[in-house]
């Protein structure tokens, strides 16, 4: 199975901090052991974060209005949102940090003025956000970069889909497309993991993932074992920190066990077949069974068919071969219960 393309999304969860953006990345980067097996396994492989320009996100009252919540940054909701935005040189700092621990770098572009960004860096992909998928212009914008891009599904049917594929397609095909259900969190009951299938079936000349919301590490396990090729999750220093997405994000331990689990789940799937795995072949001696003698078999006796049972160990004859042992001549006393070996018999 290919290496499943995990993105740490950092989102907001600097908390409008290069700083705390930084031990993310330091945390999200960290080398994954599964220490049974003594795996060492490859960490995450990119980290994404969210550019805004706040006079093209909300309308004016909107900004305006009051934001009184245990989570906010500022009086009002434009307050909050300008204290949670990072500028475009902040952003190349991150983004040189991230490369520099050997981590891709991913972007959602929330405006065509933020584009502005690629004057600096070039992002490893840019990101489309479930609630941009509609927003055409912004996607013709971004599609002229020739820069890979990865969409969401989050807000959109197929009408939806197909209109921003192609906007996008006409610039470049380099697309992938991440099944994502925008209900933060999402409950169980509209996860629809079966949306991978149809997205695989119908979209084959894409890669197709998903983008987690819901609670835990379960449902993006699951993914990759539907074929996922990229895991999109939420991902932070603490999930207790102020914060509207940092409760429904992925602490430090919680990333470690999702890297380890989907990590662990690659090496776990193999190939479309059945065979005799090597590593069980001392299990298959030990515990199989083999023909053995009911009764105590004199040497010179022909054994028939009404003397043989089965017994561990399993390095002896299997009961397709009973025509090999019935009719032939002991040339040893054989014990009861003893399993029937090839030098114990004769013509």
């Amino acid at each position: 199975m290919k290496s499943t393309y995990i993105i740490g999304e950092i989102g907001q969860n600097h908390n409008g901090s290069t700083d705390i953006a930084k031990l993310i990345i330091d945390f999200a980067g960290m080398p994954i052991v599964e220490q049974l097996f003594n795996l060492n396994l490859k960490h995450i492989d990119a980290v994404k974060l969210t550019k805004r320009d706040l006079k093209q996100e909300l309308s004016y009252s909107q900004m305006k209005k009051p934001y009184d919540s245990v989570h906010s940054f500022g009086k009002t909701y434009g307050e909050h949102r300008d204290f949670l935005e990072l500028n475009d040189q902040e952003h190349f700092d991150i983004y040189k940090y991230a490369t520099s621990k050997g981590l891709d770098f991913v972007e959602t572009l929330c405006s065509i003025n933020c584009l502005s960004l690629l004057k600096l860096f070039t992002p490893t992909y840019l990101k489309v956000a479930s609630r941009d998928l509609t927003n055409l212009p912004l996607l013709e914008a971004l599609s002229e970069t020739k820069i890979p891009i990865i969409i969401s599904t989050g807000m959109a049917g197929r009408k939806e889909l197909d209109d921003a594929l192609e906007v996008i397609s006409k610039q470049h095909n380099n697309i992938s497309i991440l099944h994502c259900v925008s209900q933060y969190p999402t409950e169980p009951k509209n996860v629809n993991l079966n949306t991978i299938k149809f997205l695989q079936k119908n979209y084959p000349q894409y890669k197709i993932g998903y983008s987690d919301h819901t609670i835990g590490i379960a449902t993006a396990t699951a993914a990759v074992a539907m074929g996922a090729e990229i895991i999109e999750k939420h991902i932070t220093l603490d999930r207790r920190m102020k914060g509207t997405d940092q409760a429904g994000s992925l602490g430090i331990d919680g990333i470690n066990r999702m890297v380890r689990d989907i990590r662990v789940m690659e090496i776990s799937m193999g190939k479309e077949e059945i065979f005799i795995e090597e590593s069980v072949k001392s299990s298959r001696i030990k515990l199989e069974r083999s023909i053995a003698s009911k009764r105590e078999i004199k040497t010179g006796e022909i054994i028939s068919k009404e003397d043989l049972h089965m017994l561990s160990p399993g390095d002896g004859y299997k009961w397709v071969d009973f025509p090999l042992i019935v009719g032939k001549k002991a040339s040893v006393d054989i014990p009861e219960n003893e399993v029937i070996y090839n030098t114990m018999l004769k013509d």
